[in-house]
């Protein structure tokens, strides 16, 4: 097996690497790398940019504004957005939305939703989990009662991100109830500013609001506004997850802040000595960064569609786990590089590059690195539980 990356390749990698570097605004990039306080607009703008360029939906298929760039190309193209400390998409519509959209919504749906996510005209939300039906989406109980040309809908969502920020949502909701749990679901997409919705933000242990309950108080959802056919939500949910955990190695973030903890670590000290040339911190570095390599082989190896004895459902899952648990190590690789300064509290406001909000003898790297470690205690719980996934294995690859 040859992993090398062609000529053209490197090219292409050159051809991304400049029109970065030309085209990513600062205060953005700004934004991007201290990340607990990121501002919608500029993921508006960063989108609206590569969209511009064509290169706003590299996976979805040509037709609709994808690249048709092959898998290592896109594999390329994330590693140069996330080394740049450039936003990646508007992730939900991009990423989670769009693809259940082009495999299952009807032309008029593709036409009115589609343009606008890819020029990051307008942003969305997910609605899937509820108190009580995280990981079982099966035992969920918003309910949608079609009368007329409507849907009302009644019941609560729990952990949808950025549901304040954003113009729209996709729901799983309950449509019959007298059948099996799965058969009964359907995907819905409604307005956030629908009346009878209601946000409630969630302040999480890292200081932000990005987590928020949505209510549902008799709100009324044109039937044009079902995506696929009622009862389907359950296949439609199970094609997006799956789209989305393939991602969720999250090979591109752990290299980045792997990069940002050894950078951390070289402008530290511990007896004169540079931490990163301790023999105690090299052999932490060594083992995530062996431990990494290791991941992204394995991802590549995906992306190469290497023959494999085992479901691909399960290889993913294999991956969600790994990739989770690396987030939690190079985050926590970053803490222990600060040591005490990772105990400094920032100020969630409006930091430009000329006002920065760390002192001298500070880092600037130590903004949000302590927030981001502790918002990903949650990486192996987001996205699919690591209990389930290991659960997932179990049953496809073990067959127990």
């Amino acid at each position: 097996m040859n992993f090398e990356f062609s000529p053209e390749d490197e090219a292409f990698r050159a051809e991304v690497r400049e029109f970065i570097r030309a085209n990513l605004p600062a205060e953005i990039a700004c934004d991007a790398r201290r990340w607990f306080n990121p501002k919608v607009d500029n993921y508006r703008r960063w989108q609206g940019i590569l969209a511009a360029r064509g290169w706003g939906a590299p996976h979805w298929p040509p037709e609709y504004g994808g690249t048709d760039w092959s898998a290592i190309r896109r594999h390329i193209f994330m590693e140069e957005i996330y080394k740049a400390d450039a936003p990646d998409f508007f992730w939900q519509g991009t990423h989670m939305l769009a693809p259940v959209l082009i495999a299952f919504g009807s032309a008029d749906q593709k036409s009115r939703f589609l343009p606008k996510i890819l020029n990051g005209e307008e942003s969305w939300c997910q609605g899937f989990s509820e108190p009580g039906a995280g990981s079982d989406l099966a035992t969920l109980r918003t309910a949608a009662k079609l009368e007329g040309d409507h849907y009302i809908i009644n019941g609560q969502k729990i952990w949808t991100s950025d549901a304040r920020e954003s113009d729209w949502g996709f729901f799983l909701v309950r449509t019959d109830p007298t059948v099996k749990p799965q058969r009964g679901l359907s995907f819905i997409v409604a307005r956030m500013d629908t009346p009878g919705i209601r946000i409630r933000p969630i302040r999480t242990i890292d200081g932000r609001e990005e987590l928020n309950e949505v209510f549902f108080d008799n709100v009324r959802v044109p039937q044009a506004q079902l995506v696929g056919e009622p009862g389907m939500g359950w296949t439609y949910a199970k094609y997006l997850l799956d789209k989305e955990r393939t991602a969720s190695a999250f090979l591109y973030f752990n290299k980045r802040h792997l990069q940002k903890a050894k950078a951390l670590a070289s402008e530290q000290f511990a007896g004169g000595v540079r931490l990163i040339d301790t023999p105690a911190f090299s052999r932490k570095v060594a083992r995530v960064e062996a431990d990494l390599l290791a991941l992204e082989w394995s991802v590549l190896r995906i992306l190469a569609q290497e023959k494999n004895k085992y479901d691909l459902n399960a290889v993913v899952s294999a991956l969600k786990i790994r990739g989770s648990e690396m987030q939690q190590r190079v985050t926590e690789l970053q803490i222990d590089a600060l040591g005490p300064l990772a105990l400094r509290h920032f100020e969630r406001r409006d930091a430009t590059i000329d006002d920065p909000t760390w002192m001298p003898g500070w880092p600037e790297l130590a903004i949000g690195a302590s927030s981001l470690f502790l918002f990903e205690r949650a990486a192996t719980i987001y996205g699919g539980a690591r209990e389930v996934q290991k659960n997932i294995i179990a049953k496809l690859a073990i067959g127990s």
